[in-house]
C-alpha cells in the first residue's frame, strides 16, 4: 500500500524572510533549502559576507571571490580570526553585472561542500570544508586578474611547462597556483593578469613552515595539487558513525585537512587514510591537519541513551524525592501557564515530563496520571493548531516551520520564524511528545504524524524521507555539531550559544525513536546526540590544561559564552562576559540523564563550579542559576551540594526542585 504524505502543519506567508530566489539557482529553488548551514551569507542580503571554509575565509563579491588565509586575534575576553582579501580572482574582461543580473549562484551544493559560479567572469568555485586548496574551473577561455592588497614581492612559474606559478608577498605570505594547462601569469603592479586560460586553477597558501617541525609543506601540496574534490557527502550510520566521501575529478590521491575532533573520532586502521601530522594549517578552531584518502570513517564515543538515570536512584533517597515530586505536581495546571512563546512554553512542557520519569524511577506511579493530564493539555493545541496567540505553521520558501508569532516579526519567539534555535525550540516539545507516547502509546499514534513533522523539521535526513524540509538543518556534518542561527547575515559566520539545549534536542530525537520503535531515527538522533556532546566538549568546555585556546583565553575562562564559526565570545545574547553562571547555566539546561555524559569530566565539572561560585557571591535573585551550577557540583561534592539545594528558594522555569533532587541522589 502506498504511505500516505507526511503530515503538514497549514501553510503561512511569511513576511519577514528573505528571498532565496537571488542567489540559488532555479533548479535548487523546487526543494527545501538550507537555513543554517556553513555558506549562508552567501545567499542573504548581497551574498558579500564571508564564511569560513577552514583554512580559508571566503567571500564573494563584485563578480569575483576574495580568499583570506586569517590571523588570529585574541585576549581574555574573544578569539577571532581577521578577514583580509590576501587575494581576490576576478576575469579581467568580466562583463559588469546589470542590477537585475547575480553577481554569483549557488548551482549546488552537499553535506560538506558548495559550488559557487560566477557567470560573468566564467568561474565555477568548488568550495570544499576543510580543503587547502581553492578550486576553480573556467568554462570557456578567460584571462584571469589576481589583486592583492599587499606588496608583491615576487612571482615565478616553478615548473618549466608553467603549469606552477609561486607568488610571494610582502606579508609573509607564500600562494602555490597549480594549472591544468600551460598559464601565463605576469606582474602588473598590484595585479597578476593571466593570457585567455580554459580548465583548471587551483590555489594554496603554504603553511607555516614553524607549525610543521620544518616539514616541506610546498612538495606535499605540490604532490597532492591534481586531485580535486567537487562534493562530499556524509553518510550517517548506525553505532556512532560518519563516513564522509568525497567526490572527485582528475588522477591522485585527495588532500583533505581535518580538525582536533576530526582526529579523536578518525578511524586509522581502516587503511584508506593517511595522516600527514607534520602537514598543518593554523585555524580559530585548533590546528588543521592533513589527511590524505577520499573517505574518511568517524566513529563517535557511545553514548547511553536512557529514559532515567544511568546508574540509578539511591533508594534512600526515594522519600525526599517523592515529597518533593508531590508538591511540584500538585502545582501542575495548564489554565495557570502565562507564556505562548514556543520557547519559555516548551520548557515548561520539558519540566513536566521530567516528573513522569522521575515518577516512573522512584516508584511513585501515582501522580503519572496528572502528569500526563498536563502534557496533554499543554502539547496537544500546539499540535492541533487550536492555542491561542501562537502555533506551528509550515512556510514553502525556504521549507520548514515557523510560529505565528515569528512569520510576522523576525524577533519573535527569539527568531524562531527566521530559523533561529528551531532544535532548541522543537526539542523541548519532542522530549514531551516522547515521554507522554511512552506513557500513553495511544495517543502517541494518535499525534505521531504531527510529531514526525516537527523533528523532521530539524532531522530530516533528505528528499527521500520527506520532502517538506531540508536535510539536517542545524547540524554542521564538517564542524560536526549545530547551528543556532537561521536565515541572518552575520560577519562572523554562524553561531550557537547552548549546546545543552541542542544536546536535548537529539537526546529527545533518540528517544522518540525509542518510544515509537524506529530504528532510524534512533540511531539519526544518537549519532548526532554523541557528536554534539563531542564537539561541546572539545571547543566549548575550557579546560585549565588545554591548550586548543590562546593562554589568555584560556586563563580567564572555563566556558565559551557564543561559539562562532570564525569568534569565540564569552558574552551571551542576554548576559555580559562576567555573568559567569549565566554562562554556566546555558551549557548545562535542562539537566537530564544525558547531562551525565556531557559532564563526565568530574575534574573539569569542578574547575568550571570553582570558576563560577564567585559571581554568585551576595545574588539573591538568581536562584534559578545557582540550581544548575550546584547541580555540576554534585558530580564531585555531593554532600555539600545537596545542602545547597536544599536552601534554593526558587528553581529555572524549565527545572524543578524534584528534578535537581533527583540529579543529586544519583550521582
Amino acid at each position: 500500500m502506498p504511505s500516505s504524505p507526511p503530515f503538514l502543519f497549514p501553510e503561512v506567508q511569511s513576511t519577514v524572510l528573505p528571498d532565496p530566489s537571488t542567489f540559488f539557482s532555479q533548479n535548487l529553488l523546487q526543494s527545501p533549502l538550507p537555513t543554517n548551514s556553513f555558506f549562508q551569507n552567501f545567499v542573504l542580503k548581497n551574498g558579500d559576507q564571508h564564511e569560513y571554509f577552514h583554512p580559508y575565509l571566503i567571500k564573494s563579491s563584485n563578480s569575483s571571490l576574495s580568499v583570506s588565509y586569517p590571523f588570529l586575534l585574541f585576549s581574555a575576553a574573544m578569539l577571532y580570526q581577521v578577514f583580509v582579501p590576501d587575494i581576490t580572482i576576478s576575469s579581467s574582461t568580466q562583463k559588469t553585472t546589470t542590477p537585475t543580473k547575480k553577481d554569483h549562484v549557488i548551482s549546488s551544493y552537499s553535506d560538506l561542500g558548495v559550488t559557487l559560479d560566477i557567470p560573468s567572469s566564467n568561474l565555477r568555485f568548488f568550495l570544499i570544508k576543510g580543503s587547502p586548496f581553492i578550486t576553480a574551473s573556467l568554462t570557456k577561455p578567460t584571462s584571469l586578474s589576481i589583486t592583492t592588497p599587499h606588496s608583491i614581492v615576487s612571482l615565478f612559474p616553478s615548473n618549466d611547462d608553467k603549469t606552477k606559478y609561486t607568488l610571494k608577498l610582502n606579508n609573509n605570505q607564500t600562494w602555490i597556483f597549480y594549472t591544468s594547462s600551460p598559464i601565463a601569469l605576469y606582474n602588473k603592479g598590484s595585479k597578476i593578469l593571466s593570457n585567455p586560460f580554459y580548465g583548471i586553477i587551483r590555489v594554496a597558501a603554504l603553511p607555516d613552515e614553524s607549525n610543521n617541525n620544518g616539514s616541506n609543506c610546498g612538495e606535499i601540496l605540490d604532490r597532492f595539487s591534481s586531485c580535486y574534490p567537487v562534493s562530499g557527502d556524509a553518510d550517517i550510520k548506525k553505532h556512532f558513525r560518519v563516513v564522509y566521501k568525497w567526490q572527485t575529478r582528475r588522477s591522485g590521491e585527495l588532500l583533505m585537512l581535518a580538525h582536533p575532533l576530526h582526529l579523536k573520532l578518525l578511524k586509522q586502521n581502516n587503511n584508506n587514510v593517511t595522516v600527514l601530522n607534520g602537514f598543518k594549517y593554523r585555524s580559530i578552531d585548533g590546528d588543521l591537519v592533513g589527511v590524505v584518502g577520499d573517505s574518511w570513517v568517524l566513529e563517535a564515543q557511545n553514548v547511553p541513551v536512557t529514559w532515567h538515570s544511568i546508574k540509578g536512584v539511591e533508594k534512600g533517597s526515594y522519600k525526599e524525592i517523592v515529597s518533593a515530586l508531590k508538591k511540584d505536581v500538585k502545582e501542575l495546571n495548564s489554565s495557570n501557564l502565562n507564556t505562548t512563546s514556543s520557547y519559555f512554553y516548551g520548557k515548561l512542557v520539558g519540566r513536566a515530563a521530567r516528573m513522569a520519569l522521575i515518577a516512573e524511577e522512584v516508584s511513585y506511579p501515582i501522580v503519572i496520571p496528572k502528569i500526563a493530564k498536563f502534557l496533554k493539555e499543554t502539547i496537544e493545541p500546539w499540535l492541533k493548531g487550536t492555542l491561542k496567540g501562537n502555533g506551528f505553521l509550515y512556510e514553502r520558501k525556504w521549507g520548514g516551520l515557523v510560529t505565528l508569532q515569528g512569520s510576522n516579526d523576525s524577533g519573535g519567539d527569539f527568531g524562531f520564524g527566521v530559523y533561529n534555535d528551531h532544535h532548541y525550540h522543537i526539542g523541548y516539545f519532542i522530549y514531551g511528545i516522547s515521554v507522554l507516547a511512552k506513557i500513553d502509546p495511544d495517543w502517541g499514534q494518535e499525534y505521531k504524524p504531527q510529531a514526525y513533522s516537527l523533528v523532521n523539521d530539524f532531522l530530516n535526513l533528505g528528499p527521500r524521507f520527506n520532502a517538506n524540509y531540508p536535510r539536517l538543518r542545524m547540524f554542521d556534518l564538517y564542524i560536526l555539531h549545530s547551528w543556532a542561527s537561521g536565515v541572518t547575515e552575520f560577519e562572523d559566520g554562524r553561531n550557537q550559544e547552548s549546546t545543552s539545549e541542542a544536546v536535548n534536542a537529539y537526546y529527545a530525537a533518540a528517544l522518540m525513536g525509542l518510544a515509537f520503535e524506529d530504528s532510524r531515527l534512533f540511531d539519526t538522533g544518537s549519532t548526532l546526540l554523541a557528536l554534539e556532546i563531542q564537539a561541546a566538549q572539545t571547543w566549548w568546555h575550557v579546560k585549565s590544561e588545554d591548550n586548543l585556546y590562546e593562554q589568555d583565553f584560556s586563563k580567564d575562562n572555563r566556558i565559551v559564552g557564543i561559539l562562532w564559526s570564525n569568534k569565540r565570545d564569552t558574552k551571551l545574547w542576554w548576559a555580559s562576559a562576567d555573568c559567569r553562571y549565566c554562562r554556566l547555566s546555558i551549557q548545562v539546561l535542562p539537566l537530564l540523564p544525558i547531562t551525565e555524559p556531557l559532564f563526565s569530566d568530574g575534574v573539569y565539572a569542578k574547575e568550571l563550579v570553582e570558576w563560577t561560585l564567585p559571581s554568585l557571591k551576595g545574588k539573591t535573585n538568581v536562584e534559578g542559576w545557582k540550581g544548575f551550577t550546584y547541580a555540576l557540583q554534585g558530580i564531585y561534592d555531593k554532600e555539600n551540594a545537596l545542602n545547597n539545594i536544599r536552601m534554593l528558594k526558587g528553581f529555572d522555569d524549565g527545572n524543578s526542585y524534584t528534578n535537581l533532587l533527583w540529579w543529586i541522589h544519583s550521582r
